[in-house]
């Protein structure tokens, strides 16, 4: 083993700090913000599988099951307790960042970078301090889970690819069908960007008369795991209907088309930022100036968008428009690392016995534009910060004459610009967050706290539903943007817990008819939701058409609780 690939006092001490402060910080976040939308889409349907209900099979789902089958089990050991599952995002977040390191550190072997070995890949990934998987969304999600899947996959390949191991080879290549059980269109476009990595590697190897056996593992691990996943789906739910609500329903619903897509790229500093970086590289690759001349301009061009975004920060103070700046260094990097993944396919570099640095940046684009096939630029881009770093370091690896330069003012702008998104909190927008901090004091949500009157109006709802309505009867929520199932332990009797168009089927009319199908008898709407715009273009008609069937028995600070009419049975009439 090379000395410097030996672990040292000094990494586990690196390892340390660099887990425990991303998890204080995912763990700051979850003390001060609770969006509870998405908490109780992720906690009821915990609880209700959990009790035996599958998706796909006996109720509507339209995400992959992994993360809500994680937290089933966590429901299912611990009991129906909020803090676990917040725990469980702060330890995968400490994971996420100290895997990304571990990966640069290897990355930084593959290349000389002198005595910035071991130093360079620490200030790189310091930014994820709070540009980590569950830094700027805080809560369990399947984008973040499916991130950390994605991480530890690289890692495994990359073990894969240096070890020779056959075991590490087959667990890799297994490892790495997981994500599209997290999240569909993130784990489908890195399962397709792993399975050109192994083609490529098998042809290379072929070419250099050398063993297939690695690229053979990885494909054996590959295949194993997906005939694994797919007959578990068969036995249990049916694999026509999770094809369909998966695929086809969640394409229908959240697919945007090739105009939306594009642009994230229709962005005015693209104009001047891209042709600064063409004209560094030219500085440093064609020119015949004195060195330190050509270094100190090459740096200050290829820099320029970095500079400029925290140059902003003196502009202006609103939290929208800095996010918007730190968002528009993506597209400009994105365009940067299509250039570098062409540029590594050359023939020179496919021989090469190592080729994980070289297909890393075609992986990692592939990811990232699956993963904005989901809200784009501004509504996905929170889990995926480790993966736009490890994009950079192959970025500053063609560039190394002034990599140095450039590693440490990408750090430091992600760095401060970074904790200002985050701690401002500018992603979660969606939600009202006015009012004094407010924490919650039933048992089932210790831990939970948001600003405004949003968990006491839940919790005075839960002791109403405690006292006045008997456990047996079904209940229909409207818009269902808190986890009532969850805290009350009642079985979900309706089969969709939110109002959302990517996850509702249901016309207005069809929404009537299954409360009657399923015989509920009590309805409860909020009247102050925590989300700052409704949720569903349809849900005044929805809610409309339900009424017709139901009374108001009685109202609290933030929900009107209706009960089923006298004389109407549960087909309505």
């Amino acid at each position: 083993m090379p000395q410097n690939a030996r672990w040292r006092a000094s990494d586990s001490i690196t390892a340390a700090v660099l887990f425990l402060a991303t998890a204080g910080f995912t763990l700051w976040q979850n003390m001060r913000v609770a969006v509870l939308w998405d908490l109780s889409y992720l906690l009821d349907s915990a609880w209700r599988f959990s009790l035996g209900q599958l998706p796909f099979r006996d109720i509507p789902f339209a995400h992959a099951p992994l993360t809500f089958l994680v937290h089933a089990v966590l429901v299912s050991l611990l009991g129906r307790v909020y803090w676990p599952h917040i725990a469980w995002a702060i330890l995968e977040s400490g994971l996420a960042t100290v895997l990304t390191w571990r990966i640069l550190r290897a990355l930084a072997r593959d290349r000389t970078w002198g005595a910035g070995t071991r130093l360079w890949p620490v200030i790189l990934t310091l930014p994820l301090v709070f540009l980590g998987i569950y830094g700027i969304y805080p809560h369990p999600i399947y984008d973040s889970d499916a991130a950390l899947s994605v991480l530890i996959a690289l890692y495994l390949l990359q073990k894969a690819e240096r070890s020779g191991s056959r075991n590490v080879s087959f667990v890799a290549g297994a490892e790495c069908v997981l994500p599209l059980f997290f999240k569909q269109n993130i784990g489908l476009a890195f399962l397709a960007a792993v399975v050109l990595y192994v083609a490529i590697s098998a042809w290379s190897a072929w070419k250099r008369k050398e063993s297939l056996a690695s690229a053979a593992w990885l494909a054996a691990g590959i295949l194993a795991a997906l005939i694994g996943a797919i007959s578990t789906i068969q036995l249990t739910v049916g694999l026509r209907s999770y094809y369909y609500w998966t695929v086809t329903f969640a394409s229908e619903r959240r697919l945007p088309g090739l105009g939306i897509l594009m642009s994230t790229y229709h962005q005015q500093s693209l104009l001047w930022s891209i042709p600064a970086a063409i004209a560094g590289v030219a500085l440093i690759r064609w020119t015949k100036w004195p060195r330190p001349v050509t270094d100190l301009l090459a740096t200050l061009l290829l820099s320029a968008p970095f500079l400029w975004t925290l140059l902003s920060l003196t502009l202006t103070s609103d939290a929208d428009d800095r996010a918007d700046q730190l968002l528009g260094l993506w597209p400009h990097l994105l365009i940067l690392g299509a250039v570098v993944a062409v540029a590594n396919l050359r023939p020179v570099v496919l021989r090469h016995r190592h080729l994980f640095p070289a297909l890393l940046p075609l992986i990692l684009l592939a990811t990232i534009d699956g993963t904005f096939l989901s809200q784009q630029l501004w509504g996905s881009t929170y889990a995926m910060w480790p993966l736009l770093l490890l994009l950079l370091w192959s970025m500053l690896e063609h560039v190394p004459d002034v990599s140095g330069p450039l590693a440490l003012i990408v750090s430091a702008t992600l760095l401060v610009c970074g904790s200002l998104y985050a701690i401002s909190l500018e992603r979660l927008s969606y939600i009202r967050l006015d009012g004094a901090l407010q924490r919650a004091t039933l048992p089932e949500l210790r831990g939970m706290a948001t600003a405004g009157p949003w968990i006491p109006q839940f919790e005075e709802l839960v002791g109403v539903t405690n006292s006045e309505i008997p456990r047996g009867d079904g209940i229909l929520m409207i818009p269902g943007e808190v986890p009532f199932f969850f805290t009350t332990g009642r079985t979900p009797a309706f089969p969709i817990l939110l109002f959302d168009p990517a996850t509702d089927p249901y016309s207005p009319q069809q929404t009537l008819e299954q409360a009657r199908s399923h015989n509920i008898r009590w309805l409860i709407v909020s009247r102050n939701p925590q989300l700052a715009g409704p949720p569903h273009p349809d849900l005044d008609e929805i809610t409309r058409a339900v009424e017709q069937d139901f009374e108001l028995k009685r109202s609290t600070a933030g929900y009107d609780i209706f009960r089923r009419k006298e004389g109407t049975n549960a087909r309505g009439n």
